[in-house]
């Protein structure tokens, strides 16, 4: 149904992201040389690893070697296991569903039912996956809706874009204001000891502006692509309009079925992370389920689901490769003793800024150790046992420190390579990194702008409890 556009070669394809991230890996190796290694102390606290504030001291340097560099490839492999073959099998899933024909035939049809109010799509889809990500911290996820709506806004005169930035944009509003987010505010809220979820009704406004933000950035582009559909970029779907419809799709009884399969998918999905604290091998064990599911009620034989399991993991192996050679940039600074390194110096530049400012170079600090530890519970296990206690020092509420944790890490995720659920999605559109981080830095900067107001206001108004 959708056309794939021919590669265009030299420096019009961009920065391979391959070539850019394994830059990333000699430069961090190379730094193990010059930048002195250290540590913190740690102590282990409800089953996260805690850093004691006041342990920093300097160490021997463990430089990394020139074999080193090619063993922590393996190394980033290993510890993106999870998430890479959660992709995998994502892939494999779409690919059965594909092969269904269930999943062109929903689109072609809801694109008919769409004439002339498609673009009310965009803030409706845009609030859902909002709320998903305040509500029960939706980010990992975001892959698998990507491949259900970036054909769906094909279809309907947008482009791959705009699916992808309603799903994954939408998401990170929300996981970013967080009111109700288990997994960064209650998480750094623990650790800094304030009531689980205080301070919600500042946090529900933030999430407020950040919808409408998103929504109005995303409508602006889709209006622009619409008029225009040279202005779009259309990621390993090509460019489609009505006359590329196929008139013999029509909505079955068995694509029905598929269709309610997949749904329900997401209905279990929900109430095992809600009520089981289901992670990514439960998902993938259920994704797998579905897909055999789908496939059985599709009409396809087994071996027609295995072959169709094995071409839609294929085509998402370049992705899940790229989130196993991010994770080498961080097993180099930790093998390499320069991650606490950073996290001492970073908070010793917060000493000399004034009292009013210190929450927004908290913010900042976080985005650059957003590229480090794309984890947000894993940042807030890191980072916040020293802001917390350096936000009682400078005069700052360690509400607004908490704040300021879930701005920087929320408003970076969506620029760096070391987010794994960010390449695993771009990967399923089959948009190159460079060309949504083009598209994507005026937003960001938008948001930054709002975010520093946010929490000179936060900061005035002492938000608290404490």
């Amino acid at each position: 149904m959708f056309k794939r556009d021919k590669a265009k070669k030299g420096a019009a394809q961009g920065i391979n992201a391959y070539v850019l991230i394994f830059s990333l890996i000699v430069i961090s190796a190379i730094l193990t040389y010059f930048v002195p290694a250290g540590q913190f102390d740690k102590v282990e606290k409800d089953g996260r690893e805690i850093l004691v504030a006041d342990s920093f001291q300097f160490v021997d340097n463990t430089p990394v070697g020139f074999l080193d560099i090619f063993t922590s490839i393996h190394a980033g492999m290993v510890n993106g296991a999870g998430t890479i073959f959660f992709v995998l099998i994502i892939g494999g899933v779409f690919g059965i569903m594909n092969a269904t024909g269930a999943l062109d035939t929903f689109v072609v049809t809801f694109a008919e039912k769409m004439k002339r109010k498609e673009k009310l799509m965009i803030p409706v889809f845009v609030l859902f996956f909002a709320i998903c990500g305040a509500t029960m911290g939706m980010s990992d996820e975001v892959a698998v809706y990507v491949a259900l709506i970036v054909p769906l806004t094909i279809a309907l005169g947008f482009d791959a874009v705009t699916g992808f930035a309603i799903v994954v944009m939408g998401a990170w509003m929300g996981f970013t204001a967080g009111f109700l987010n288990p997994f960064s505010t209650a998480v750094a809220q623990g650790i800094a000891e304030l009531p689980t979820f205080s301070g919600m009704g500042l946090r529900i406004v933030v999430f407020i502006i950040f919808v409408l933000m998103a929504s109005f950035f995303i409508y602006r582009h889709a209006s622009k692509v619409q008029k225009n559909p040279e202005l779009g970029i259309y990621g390993k779907f090509g460019q489609f309009s009505p006359k590329d419809k196929d008139k013999t799709l029509k909505m079955t009884l068995r694509h029905k079925l598929v269709l309610t399969v997949f749904m329900l998918n997401f209905v279990v999905l929900i109430l095992g992370v809600k009520l089981y604290e289901w992670f990514i091998p439960e998902l993938a064990g259920l994704f797998l389920l579905t897909g055999i599911i789908m496939g059985i009620v599709g009409g396809l034989i087994p071996s027609e689901i295995a072959n169709s399991f094995v071409k839609g993991a294929s085509e998402l192996l370049g992705g899940a490769l790229i989130i196993g050679l991010a994770q080498a940039v961080l097993v180099i600074f930790q093998s390499g003793g320069l991650l606490d390194t950073m996290l001492h110096y970073m908070s010793n530049m917060l000493s000399g800024v004034p009292s009013a400012l210190t929450a927004v170079a908290m913010m900042f600090i976080q985005m650059v150790i957003n590229f480090l530890i794309p984890s947000q519970s894993g940042q807030a296990a890191l980072t916040m046992p020293i802001m917390a206690p350096l936000a009682d020092l400078v005069n700052v509420t360690r509400q607004t420190a908490v704040l300021a944790f879930q701005l920087g890490d929320g408003i970076a995720a969506l620029l760096f390579p070391t987010n794994g659920a960010l390449i695993a999605a771009l990967a399923v559109a089959g948009i190159q990194w460079n060309k949504w981080v083009r598209w994507y830095i005026p937003f960001f900067i938008a948001q930054v702008i709002v975010s520093i107001i946010i929490l000179i206001v936060a900061h005035a108004m002492n938000y608290g409890p404490f």
